[in-house]
């Protein structure tokens, strides 16, 4: 059993937990991550490792609550266990030998990417953090990847903080301006870390995706996580989770990522029926 230590509100839909796992902690690196239940019944899902203190034996997690099992996962309290929790899985982040980096995170991603930003700056790179969410509102971690880049762009879809647009916007501008860097790494919604490769790709800077497809037991058997990468099959969880973007077949992955949508919505609804049910005195 794996105890929750720490539960804080990072928005009004993401949660940062850290959970007791020394074993995880011991072996995690950015870039990897986890697959957890959130109850005996809970389906199983794969959350990419935020943060882990190796002396204190925690793993940090962030996620949205978008369906039944992030809504479970979500519910649970500081002092309470989760049954599962299970890594670190994947390959961590290649990190060595550059010196700049551009960061692009998106949305909930970002979560994902404040590790590789770290890990990167330890190692003495330069590195260009640009970060993009729908609205203020939805802002998280913005202190924490001034502290770790060199410079941060902040963007917003409605222009409520940082300068109004996506992305791209910033990237763009700079590869525009002759800035080069020596690798760009995304993550965040698929649409999103599509349009940054084709951004990158006219320039020929090498560009890494991370991707977080559908995923089942994180060890290849199941098949769910397969993606098309320079027209040949790969299993996220073993292969990767990250890849070279500009080979990736993201229209094929957006497909099968909206597979399951009516499931998921079904799930979402029956876990509001239970809670409100649980809630009735």
């Amino acid at each position: 059993m794996y105890r929750i230590l720490k539960k804080r509100a990072l928005n009004g839909s993401v949660t940062e937990m850290e959970i007791e796992a020394p074993e995880v902690a011991r072996k995690a690196q950015a870039g990897q991550f986890v697959i957890l239940r959130a109850d005996e019944r809970g389906e199983r899902i794969p959350l990419t490792i935020a943060g882990a203190d190796r002396a204190a034996g925690a793993v940090k997690i962030v996620f949205k609550t978008v369906g039944g099992a992030t809504m479970a996962l979500g519910a649970r309290r500081e002092g309470e266990f989760l049954p599962d929790f299970v890594g670190p899985l994947g390959n961590p982040t290649a990190v060595d030998g550059m010196r700049k980096v551009a960061v692009v995170g998106g949305g909930v991603g970002c979560a994902i990417a404040l590790p590789v930003v770290r890990a990167l700056s330890e190692r003495g790179t330069e590195v260009t953090g640009i970060v993009g969410f729908r609205s203020g509102e939805e802002v998280i971690l913005q202190d924490e990847f001034r502290a770790a880049c060199r410079r941060l762009f902040l963007t917003t879809d409605d222009g409520s903080m940082g300068e109004r647009g996506n992305v791209c916007a910033p990237l763009l501008r700079l590869l525009g301006a002759g800035e080069r860097f020596d690798e760009v790494f995304t993550v965040g919604p698929l649409i999103m870390m599509k349009y940054v490769a084709e951004a990158t790709r006219g320039y020929g800077i090498k560009t890494v995706a991370s991707m977080n497809p559908i995923m089942i037991d994180g060890t290849g058997m199941c098949g769910g996580c397969r993606l098309t990468v320079g027209n040949e099959m790969k299993f996220a969880c073993v292969d990767g989770p990250e890849f070279d973007a500009h080979l990736i077949d993201f229209d094929e992955a957006i497909r099968r990522n909206r597979i399951y949508e009516t499931f998921e919505r079904h799930a979402r609804e029956r876990r509001c029926r239970l809670m409100a049910k649980e809630e009735t005195p």
